[in-house]
């Protein structure tokens, strides 16, 4: 029996509705944990709202409403984001629940068991928009004598009493992880920075703060609220069951067991420098993986508010549908690097893969069989180019699910259009309708042929577009026990046939989608 398979995106900071980045992450997370579902593991995947610290403070007085009713209302917003966009998660969770309290406790008293914790006073700068802490090494000089931390966002002189985590003390440990297991972090764009970081030398670091009161309180320290970040980190180990489910903890965060992260670049620090060494502190097992993806980006440019160009995922999804701008962005973007997205390239991507290629072969491939055989199965009778076919897409599928397993949805994309544009180039050189008038028993075994292609396509590509690809196997038949990769290649098709099963005619998957002047 497989490992169990830990999933996690980043939560989302929900001082603001979500944008598309919030939208790619999860849709990337999402897919890989369909697909380990498909590959028949025991899945845990967790997303959800990181909802305590400064930015989330000062945005509720803003509006002149408590952190709590500001909290509710964005994790809303996150989770209708999630439901329409088929984001197939296990847990939604919310750092402002008391079962997140009680392990963000919990984890910080195994720190200070282990005399990783210390009281002190921190002067440094602070960074409210990254609720982060940066060395003065790190600080750069911004337009008008403004302090920039390393992402580019305003820092303040910060001074108050502070508990501190003896980061310094887990260098060594650190350097020893990245050493010993290479893909910790990933891509190795991201570990190559990170190694640097901290062959840099660490500092301990500030873990409380007195100067605001949403946040979870620090145990045994009156006025302290614990530094969001271990707070949000925490969030992992309490969808997993800490720290009173043991057993709960023995199937999804093992020592040894198969957990992932997946987070933007930004964040890469947090995850693989504080998190790994909090849970030494704690004596708690280590993720495996450790993923940095990229940045989104609106026509090559970062987006902003202040320019105008942050997309709203739920109206893209409205606009061009949930599938098609799935499919846009795990094939457009090389996973792990910066992508951009536009109307023009979701729409051209949209056309010309799903509809023209595998939703043109499918509906002709299918209304041909209803009209001609009155939705019969056609009798197969292989020749060698029709083996040859089947034999492409069972190599195909196994491309794609190595690639999926690798984090690479754009190389398993890649896979699967080879084996769409192979059976494309097969039915135009076979011309079924042609052989309807010359051959009606050949006519046959091409379109068994296409059907057994059509359906393992449609297997193969269920984690990127779930709702049509199931919508394809409904009509086709194919019931939801038969649907897994090992299903590819196994002859499924004669039992389908022998079931009696009448096709009737096929709806079209992927409407051809229009540019609007505006978008022009």
């Amino acid at each position: 029996m497989s490992k169990p398979f830990t999933i996690t995106t980043a939560i989302s900071y929900p001082n603001g509705r979500p944008h598309i980045g919030h939208a790619y992450e999860v849709i990337a997370t999402d897919a890989v944990a369909r697909f380990q579902r498909m590959m028949g593991r025991d899945v845990f995947f967790q997303t959800g709202t990181d909802e305590h610290g400064l930015k989330m403070a000062q945005t509720a007085r803003n509006r002149g409403i408590e952190p709590r009713e500001l909290a509710d209302e964005m994790a809303g917003y996150f989770k209708q984001m999630n439901d329409r966009l088929n984001i197939s998660h296990d847990r939604f969770i919310r750092t402002s629940e008391a079962d997140h309290h009680a392990a963000s406790q919990a984890i910080w008293q195994a720190m200070e068991a282990n005399g990783d914790l210390y009281l002190g006073r921190y002067e440094g700068w602070y960074s409210v928009r990254d609720e982060a802490f940066y060395d003065e090494k790190e600080i750069v000089d911004g337009e008008g004598g403004v302090k920039l931390s390393p992402q580019g966002t305003p820092v303040e002189w910060t001074v108050e009493e502070s508990w501190f985590f003896r980061l310094s003390a887990y260098q060594d440990r650190l350097l020893a992880l990245y050493e010993s297991q290479p893909d910790f972090i990933q891509p190795d764009s991201r570990r190559n920075e990170i190694m640097r970081f901290v062959q840099g030398g660490l500092s301990d670091l500030s873990v409380s703060r007195t100067s605001f009161d949403w946040g979870v309180k620090v145990p045994g320290s009156d006025g302290h609220v614990m530094y969001v970040w271990v707070d949000a980190l925490t969030n992992y180990l309490t969808g997993c069951g800490y720290p009173d489910d043991a057993e709960r903890m023995a199937r999804y965060w093992a020592e040894g067991g198969d957990i992932t992260h997946i987070i933007g670049k930004d964040i890469v620090r947090f995850h693989t420098v504080y998190w790994p060494a909090f849970l030494m502190s704690a004596k708690l097992p280590l993720p495996k993986q450790v993923f940095g993806h990229g940045f989104l980006l609106n026509r090559g440019e970062k987006m902003s508010k202040s320019v105008g160009n942050v997309a709203d995922p739920m109206e893209l999804a409205d606009r061009f549908g949930v599938d098609q701008l799935r499919y846009f962005l795990l094939s457009e973007v090389t996973f792990g690097n910066d992508g951009s997205y536009s109307a023009e390239a979701i729409v051209a991507r949209s056309n010309s893969d799903l509809a023209n290629s595998f939703g043109n072969l499918a509906q002709r491939t299918l209304s041909f069989i209803a009209k001609n055989l009155e939705g019969r199965l056609p009798e197969p009778a292989p020749q060698d180019v029709d083996s040859e076919l089947l034999k492409s897409i069972a190599d195909a599928s196994q491309t794609f699910q190595k690639a999926m397993s690798e984090l690479a949805p754009s190389v398993a994309i890649e896979a699967w259009m080879r084996a769409v544009f192979a059976c494309n180039a097969y039915i135009d050189a076979q011309a079924p309708w042609t052989l309807r008038k010359t051959d009606p028993a050949r006519m046959e075994a091409v379109l068994a042929t296409l059907y057994e292609a059509i359906a393992s396509l449609a297997i193969m590509i269920q984690p990127v577009i779930p709702a049509s690809a199931a919508a394809l196997l409904n009509q086709m038949g194919v019931d939801g026990k038969g649907r897994g990769y090992d299903v590819i290649g196994s002859g499924f098709y004669a039992d389908l046939r022998a079931s009696g099963f009448t096709l009737g005619a096929p709806r079209p998957l992927f409407p051809r989608l229009e540019l609007t002047e505006a978008e022009g």
